[in-house]
């Protein structure tokens, strides 16, 4: 009789394993682990595959027929909480835990059904958040000082731990370091992030910077106006972005060309610009927070720099990290060129199309894989032009479940039927395929939707969606060849972010596109003549305003909201905010509720009797948004599923779904804010549920509302 061991002793995952194929994983000192798994993972992984495949309802299902998620095991008492990972030009990857170990792993890519093999470099760092392999030696960002790691007798462990540069600490735990990144000329790039006070500071010298490190140490300003730059990269043509996450000063999430000089957002770092090393001479005083969009600001403050790329929050991503180009000629599939972004929240990957317009880069960000199994915050190519994927929830949650993980990405052969490129026209978009469309249904206005929206630009935490109207579709020029659609379109606003959906899109073999949706931030108009339509190519008056309609038909409607206590209908209002006239008496129960890291609520259970009158206070003590929301038991899930369909419309009804399976809520509360509402407990009594519906929190921020008899 065969005995099984659970494979989750070894891995994150959890699959059954024969135990007699285990060899010493839980070997004594970790210094040297050996894995060996051989056939079994592959195995695993391939039925993991299936099994993904077969149940459409799992995030990237459909995907993976196109890019396949393989899992590297991890062994039980390896945390590798990844801060940072580097390819070897031996094979070998390294990876930087944010725990402060550095580990290299032969054969990650587990070729002829091999074993990967841990052994761990160094240990004792402090929260190195970046990897880098330059010059045969493992360079790192710590918490306050750049490393050089260096194995000087050939074990394979480093001996030598040198300091490059060194910069300041608070002591504040917002304070994360970044990188390095190292340019061509062997100059290295790393990012400082800003303290959070209730709001982002710079409580220390270059915090929100993001700085040059010269080989011998000397360290010159490049820019700054950063928030939480976890994610920079250059491009094959020397460019520099980095992403953002959304805070204050950032509407949502958005990616940024930096050149030296730059102000590219959040004022706190403008604290330093006075020192002479600075080459910025704007101050913190001379950014207004007006909650104009921040093309408006740029007109007066000529020194901020426009985000080439907005990911809309909730929609892609939540908490941008990761920047990695394609530079595979082909091996990963057909967007050599492009850009993929990676996302902390939502434990997925977005793919980015950049053209320049005046002189500026801006484009296109679409959906490309999601489904991974933790919060992604580092990618790399691996050798074979296959993508590794290192990842941590860091005491945030992330919608994949596991604490941490290390997996591989790898495109299948199999062409998708995708939208490869969207470029800027003087009169709309032009749309390209990888794949022939069939021209009927390009042709049809009815299989497309457009509407251009913005984001405020202002102090306070994030922003709704703002100013979000149509446009209207005037024309439809299919190319000869089926690979690309021109649309011809009124209503495109310089300055905002435009929608372009093409759900009714078929290719010639009636198979829609794998991803409908692209968001093109549209910061100029290009130059050139706009197109004179034929008859044919004209869309109809009666079908012109298609992608109104099509628009509205993604809009929820706002929740029954009341502030007096007064019902309409018949009904209770689903957040009262003063205390009802007729509770004479007061509330029977009084409830304060918070929250901790790691998207928790403070109480996991909330116990009131049924019919009762409760008074509730939520306390948002943490440094994201939250809402609290009262589902009938077994509905919080569907609840969040439900809010993150919201789309565009999302953050102006406070992330609230309109479903009688939402009873009572708060509206969505910023950063160490709080709201009081009141309502009455259920008659029947049950496990009603309790959960936070932000895009990316409802999975893992949730309670039990016990009512009882």
């Amino acid at each position: 009789m065969k005995t099984y061991l659970n494979i989750h002793s070894i891995s994150p995952k959890n699959t059954a394993v024969p135990v007699n194929i285990v060899n010493e994983c839980l070997s004594k000192s970790w210094r040297f682990v050996k894995i060996t798994l051989a056939a079994t993972l592959f195995l695993s992984s391939t039925l993991s595959f299936a099994q993904n495949a077969a149940q459409g309802s799992k995030p990237g299902a459909e995907e993976e027929e196109y890019y396949k998620i393989i899992t590297v095991p991890i062994p039980k008492n390896v945390e590798l909480e990844v801060g940072g990972l580097a390819t070897m030009p031996d094979g070998r990857l390294a990876v930087s835990t944010r725990k402060g170990d550095v580990w290299l792993i032969e054969n990650p890519y587990m070729r002829d059904q091999g074993i990967p093999y841990f052994k761990r470099f160094a240990q004792g760092l402090h929260e190195p958040l970046g990897l880098a392999y330059h010059n045969n030696s493992l360079y790192l960002t710590q918490r306050s000082e750049l490393t050089r790691l260096r194995d000087t007798n050939g074990d394979d462990r480093a001996d030598d731990y040198e300091v490059i540069y060194s910069w300041p600490l608070s002591g504040n735990y917002h304070e994360y370091s970044y990188g390095p990144v190292v340019m061509p000329n062997n100059d290295m790039l790393i990012t400082l992030n800003l303290a959070w006070i209730g709001k982002g500071a710079s409580l220390s010298k270059w915090r929100g910077w993001m700085l040059k490190i010269a080989p011998d140490g000397k360290m010159t300003p490049v820019a700054t106006g950063m928030r939480s730059p976890a994610g920079f990269n250059f491009l094959p043509d020397g460019s520099v972005f980095y992403s953002e996450n959304q805070g204050d000063w950032v509407g949502s999430g958005r990616m940024t060309h930096i050149e030296p000089g730059d102000f590219v957002g959040n004022p706190s770092g403008l604290l330093w610009s006075n020192l002479p090393e600075s080459n910025i001479k704007l101050r913190p005083e001379d950014v207004p927070s007006t909650g104009k969009p921040m093309y408006e600001v740029a007109k007066t403050v000529k020194e901020l720099k426009l985000p080439a790329i907005w990911f809309p929050q909730g929609i892609l991503g939540i908490s941008t990290s990761a920047i990695l180009a394609d530079t595979t000629a082909g091996v990963f599939g057909p967007f050599t060129g492009q850009v993929l972004v990676g996302d902390q929240g939502q434990s997925k990957i977005m793919r980015v199309f950049m053209e320049k317009v005046n002189g500026e880069y801006q484009g296109a960000v679409f959906p490309f894989k999601e489904g991974f199994q933790s919060g992604i915050l580092r990618m790399v190519w691996g050798n074979d032009g296959s993508m590794f994927v290192g990842m941590t929830s860091r005491g945030w949650a992330s919608t994949g479940k596991d604490e941490y993980g290390l997996q591989r990405l790898v495109w299948t052969g199999k062409m998708p039927f995708e939208i490869k490129t969207m470029k800027a026209q003087p009169d709309g978009f032009e749309l390209e395929f990888t794949q022939p469309v069939d021209k009927a249904t390009a042709k049809d206005a009815a299989s497309y939707g457009l509407t251009s929206f913005n984001y405020m630009y202002r102090q306070e935490y994030g922003s709704p969606v703002i100013d979000n109207k149509p446009c209207t579709l005037k024309g439809i020029v299919v190319s000869e060849d089926g690979m690309k659609v021109r649309l011809v379109v009124d209503g495109i606003r310089e300055g905002y972010i435009h929608e372009v959906k093409a759900e009714g899109l078929r290719n010639q073999t009636k198979q829609p596109l794998l991803h409908s949706v692209g968001y093109y931030t549209l910061n100029y108009l290009p130059s050139g003549e706009k197109l004179v339509l034929k008859d044919d190519q004209m869309v109809k008056a009666s079908h012109a305003n298609h992608s109104a309609s099509a628009s509205a038909s993604q809009k929820g409607t706002t929740v029954k909201t009341s502030t007096t206590g007064k019902a309409t209908t018949g009904t209770q209002a689903k957040r009262i905010i003063t205390m009802p006239a007729d509770w004479t008496n007061g509330p029977d129960k009084t409830i304060t509720l918070g929250t901790k890291p790691g998207l928790k609520f403070e109480l996991s259970q909330i116990t009131v009797k049924a019919g009762s009158k409760v008074k509730l206070t939520f306390n948002n003590n943490d440094d994201m948004l939250h809402n609290f929301v009262v589902t009938l038991p077994g509905e919080a899930t569907p609840v969040g599923e439900m809010a993150v369909k919201l789309g565009l419309d999302g953050a102006k009804m406070d992330y609230i779904p309109k479903t009688p399976k939402v009873l009572y809520h708060t509206a969505q509360l910023q950063p160490q804010t709080s709201e009081t509402i009141y309502f009455v407990a259920p008659s029947k009594p049950g496990d009603y549920m309790y959960v936070c519906t932000f895009p990316g929190h409802y999975m893992n921020m949730q309670g039990i509302l016990k009512v009882t008899e």
